[in-house]
């Protein structure tokens, strides 16, 4: 073996996860290693969503790889700094790539790590995996998109590689390599429909302040729509999910390929119920009716705000009305709109949350989330507000999901906010003959009543 891949995402110890029941495997540790695999290197892969740590010792203390590349996000920090220690007790390199370790390459060196890749890893690795293997001062010399502490000590930072441009080279996923029925069986069995991932471009254009592009940079690259068919068939013939899941960032952002797409489909009679994430200015009459005739029963829509000014902030490039009105014309055509709605972001005032309930009400999507923003290193937010960043702890304590900013509105407040906000939208629901309940109409009633309590009882309370 000259490589191990693995992630950090271990469903089994995540009570929230385990309440949703939603997993897909890692598709960019998949993508990896069917490009390592054409070019001939043997890689070997860890999918720990339905192991355990315990069994990934077991495994490096069997296998012994020389190196073992870890995909690292913010969510799985914790378990990946204790995954480090186990490959370097037994002798292990260790290489991490993902969207979080580039913010935190001497942290993560610090911690273990021989080496980070920033960016996209197929052709990193390809280039450094050899390299590895070398002795010598100079050996990761020259070898674009690393990070690593030289042999005097100092973290030396190579320029950045390019992006790959033409991704109908790069062969589809090493699903053979995982249990991807498992996935299916457990969506099956948890949500009535197996469902099954992919992606048909990498990188997203636009320029919220507080997303981070990483890894795929503020690009779009697309894949031919032959190519991303040729999978999807491919898909279906030897897993046969009951539903797909387009995990690209926007997944109608260019029209004239969404079209093509869909054509291509039809063509070879491929029609089969997925969800997707879009924007409401990238979705008009015409792509709303094509989703609704290819199958699509779902759409995400980062809403985020119901203010405009918070959106303009956000530089969301969107505005509240687009969001409305590509709302109403999906649900027009028998697709479920859910939403992301982001609370506290930098400036938020209350009659920007007043706002966005009353976006909620207008635009009526069948489900929305709510999260409080949190600033990610590396983005304009976490530049905005860097002089104001709290963390608990040594870094090792704490991940960005957890840093809050000094000045704001208590997190407390947010989840009485937050309450108000689902209880004000659900009674305006039943207030407007949308399925009346007494019962819910209470329970919607005295969350409003409590959420707004809770508001006024800790509006004065910041953080830090």
């Amino acid at each position: 073996m000259d490589i191990l891949l693995a992630h950090g995402y271990f469903l089994n110890e995540d009570p929230h996860e385990l309440k949703v029941m939603k997993p897909y495997p890692p598709l960019g540790i998949l993508y990896i290693s069917a490009y390592l695999k054409s070019r001939g290197f043997a890689v070997g892969v860890f999918d720990s969503t339905f192991q355990s740590k315990t069994d990934f010792l077991a495994l490096v203390e069997k296998e012994r790889p020389p190196v073992v590349g870890l995909y690292t996000n913010l969510m799985t920090k914790f378990n990946v700094l204790d995954m480090m220690q186990v490959c370097k007790q037994y002798g292990a390199q260790v290489v991490l790539g993902g969207p979080e370790p580039p913010n935190y390459a001497d942290e993560y060196l610090a911690h273990g790590a021989d080496v980070i890749v920033i960016g996209e890893g197929e052709l990193t690795l390809e280039e450094l995996l050899p390299r590895l293997a070398q002795a010598g001062p100079q050996r990761l010399a020259g070898i674009a998109g690393i990070a690593y502490r030289n042999d005097d000590g100092v973290i030396a930072r190579n320029p950045p590689r390019p992006y790959i441009s033409n991704l109908d080279l790069m062969p589809h996923p090493d699903r053979a390599a995982i249990d991807l029925p498992r996935y299916i069986q457990t969506w099956k069995t948890h949500h009535g429909q197996g469902s099954a991932s992919l992606i048909c471009a990498r990188g997203c254009p636009y320029h919220c302040t507080w997303c981070s592009h990483t890894v795929y940079g503020e690009t779009h690259r697309r894949r031919s729509p032959e190519n991303v068919a040729d999978e999807v068939e491919l898909l279906m013939e030897q897993y046969k999910p009951d539903m797909l899941w387009y995990a690209d960032d926007v997944f109608t952002i260019h029209t004239r390929w969404f079209y093509r797409y869909a054509d291509e489909l039809k063509r070879r009679g491929i029609k089969i119920p997925f969800e997707c994430i879009t924007r409401g200015d990238r979705m008009n009459p015409q792509v709303i009716e094509t989703l609704a005739q290819m199958g699509c029963f779902r759409v995400w829509i980062g809403s985020e705000s119901g203010s405009q000014r918070v959106l303009d902030a956000m530089r969301r490039e969107v505005t509240v009305e687009e969001v409305r009105t590509a709302t109403h014309l999906a649900k027009q055509h028998g697709i479920e709109v859910g939403m992301f709605i982001m609370l506290g972001f930098e400036g938020e005032e209350p009659q920007d949350l007043e706002a966005t309930v009353d976006h909620l009400k207008k635009a009526d999507p069948d489900i929305f989330l709510t999260t409080v923003s949190y600033p990610i290193k590396g983005t304009p937010y976490y530049q905005q507000v860097a002089g104001r960043v709290l963390a608990s702890g040594g870094w090792e304590q704490w991940s960005d999901r957890s840093l809050s900013v000094r000045g704001r509105k208590s997190r407390t407040f947010y989840s009485h906010a937050t309450r108000w906000m689902v209880g004000a939208v659900a009674l305006h629901r039943q207030l407007n003959g949308q399925g009346f309940n007494p019962l819910k109409t209470a329970k919607a009633a005295g969350n409003v009543a409590l959420g707004r309590l809770g508001m006024m009882m800790t509006q004065k309370q910041v953080e830090g």
